[in-house]
């Protein structure tokens, strides 16, 4: 005997469908780069404008800034470290271990090794949104308005940014990459 009456949808037939429906909209922004950041742009701009407007939420404005700003920071490293690649190398020289070749290209002649994100941009761009949604959706209810000086949480990022920052930049120079490509192909020879 079934345990739903004839006619009547499964909850999870339901849920499966609307899960497939989902994923079928996510496929169809794909390829909308600018659109889809432009979206997100919009909805954070939404969420600004109601943290202004209603000069409250301000910890939910925090922990979204601090959110979006690990992801940028995931979305700059390199998928493989190559600091990581180094601490293993000379642990391995130490311990009498011989050379992997785990690191990266040292001269022209070396195998081209492309750039790798730790997150890349899709997962970025989705998991930006989310967050961004979820906060708005957070400043729907006062049980998130927590009475907080605003202008230290302000200060506090911004000194969190600068460190974070630099500290990636300096990772970037020491390290010889450039997390951006800026649509320039690199060609090599004469043409």
């Amino acid at each position: 005997m079934s345990s739903a009456e004839p006619g009547t949808p499964n909850v999870s037939a339901q849920f499966t469908k609307v899960q497939r429906q989902y994923q079928q909209l996510l496929d169809r922004l794909t390829p909308f780069v600018l659109y889809r950041w432009l979206g997100t742009a919009g909805l954070l701009s939404i969420f600004m404008l109601r943290i202004l407007f209603s000069q409250g939420w301000f910890i939910v404005c925090y922990a979204l800034a601090i959110y979006l700003l690990n992801l940028l920071l995931a979305f700059l490293q390199p998928k493989f470290d190559p600091s990581l690649q180094d601490d293993l190398l000379a642990d391995e020289i130490e311990g009498g271990g011989e050379d992997t070749g785990a690191s990266l290209p040292s001269q022209r002649d070396d195998e081209f090794r492309p750039f790798v994100r730790r997150l890349p941009e899709w997962q970025f761009w989705l998991s930006a949104t989310k967050a961004t949604f979820l906060a708005l959706l957070a400043t729907m209810s006062e049980i998130f308005d927590i009475p907080v000086y605003w202008p230290i949480l302000v200060i506090y990022w911004f000194i969190l940014f600068t460190l974070t920052m630099r500290r990636q930049i300096q990772h970037m120079i020491k390290y010889k990459y450039i997390p951006f490509d800026f649509g320039r192909k690199v060609r090599y020879g004469s043409r």
